[in-house]
């Protein structure tokens, strides 16, 4: 069903905010669900590491989008899987390219004390290489994806985390975002969909299926402690690709080797509008992968990437007013929150706007 029940009721009453006359603006972010461990080994691992690094740089040097910027990467590493010689690897990658490495976590019957040791000891590790980013004071912050989709113990049976506070935690402990959604198929779907939202935590399962919509020229203090940013990805229905011919597509935002980014997707991307309230010539587009698996390397280093990067640039040719950014997962939440502090115009100009990258080299391994 894939969770069809949870969030396509969403999907059929929703409003779209109508853009104003002038320039829009694509801001894309590919966030890669990052395992190369899942090659049974750590030479593998290291081997798979090694494709993106050889791979990676040259597959895009010639590719910019509207601002002259190259595309952009953000590797989300399974901390639970910590290897200094594998993470130093992802970290010179990031080092040699416009990449950047955040915070994965896949963890079972856990509870708030143990997750809020390993996330700072994550923390901790991951800024030894030079990964990570600092808020205005100076405290290391991190983005986040919830392994196994179970972001606040939202998986109905319980399973693949534990800590029914879990948004709390993570607030507490630096996170500036979260990325995890949408999860459909699986059944950790919220009923939000196609929103860029403020959840939280009220000590049960499932506090982000509430949330508040984060709003251009916000008046007021900042979000309060115990909110934590939801940024999600499309969700929708491709009519341009059907099923036994006349059913339409799940869109769920996943880009792999069978289901590559193309110019039909991009279409559903856009019409789900994900933007911040008052700002919507700003669409945001938070893609996910697994990109340590071979055949999705593949795919970001091939011809049907360099496809879709060559239809954004025919696209933005012909229409003069179309403008689309290549951003990391940091990147886009500071255009977020640039927005959200009354700021219009080119998003390009506000990639640092509140969380600035380490400056630290990547440590030898």
């Amino acid at each position: 069903m894939k969770a069809l029940d949870l969030w396509l009721p969403a999907w059929l009453r929703r409003e779209r905010e109508t853009p104003t006359l002038g320039a829009r603006h694509l801001v894309i972010a590919v966030c890669d669900h990052f395992e190369p461990l899942q090659a049974g080994h750590k030479a593998g691992a290291l081997e798979r590491i090694d494709a993106w690094r050889r791979g990676f740089s040259p597959a895009v040097a010639d590719v910019t989008d509207s601002g002259g910027q190259t595309p952009r990467h953000t590797f989300f590493y399974p901390m639970e899987k910590y290897d200094r010689e594998i993470v130093g690897a992802i970290a010179a990658l990031c080092a040699e390219s416009a990449c950047e490495l955040e915070l994965h976590l896949h963890h079972e019957n856990d509870t708030s004390e143990n997750l809020r040791r390993t996330l700072r000891e994550a923390v901790d590790r991951l800024a030894s290489h030079g990964a990570l980013c600092r808020d205005e004071s100076g405290a290391l912050r991190y983005g986040f994806v919830h392994g196994n989709w179970a972001l606040d113990h939202s998986h109905p049976r319980g399973l693949h985390c534990g800590v029914a506070d879990e948004l709390a935690v993570l607030r507490e402990t630096g996170c500036y975002a979260d990325f995890t959604l949408p999860s459909a198929p699986n059944r950790t779907q919220t009923r939000i969909i196609n929103k860029i939202y403020y959840a939280r935590e009220d000590g049960r399962p499932r506090s982000h299926e509430n949330g508040r919509r984060v709003v251009a020229d916000r008046e007021g203090p900042t979000p309060d402690d115990d909110e934590l940013l939801i940024v999600q990805g499309p969700l929708g229905l491709n009519w341009e690709r059907r099923k036994f011919g006349f059913l339409p597509r799940v869109e769920n935002s996943d880009l792999t080797e069978s289901n590559p980014p193309t110019l039909d997707r991009l279409r559903v991307w856009l019409e789900c509008n994900i933007s911040v309230a008052g700002r919507p010539n700003w669409v945001f587009a938070k893609l996910h992968t697994h990109g340590a698996k071979p055949e999705n390397a593949r795919m970001f280093m091939g011809e049907p990437m360099r496809a879709f990067h060559r239809a954004l640039a025919d696209t933005a040719e012909r229409d003069r007013e179309f403008h689309y950014h290549y951003v990391s997962a940091r990147e886009m939440v500071n255009i977020i929150h640039a927005a959200e502090a009354g700021h219009s115009g080119d998003p390009g100009q506000f990639r640092d706007f509140r969380y600035r990258r380490l400056n630290a080299a990547a440590p030898a391994s």
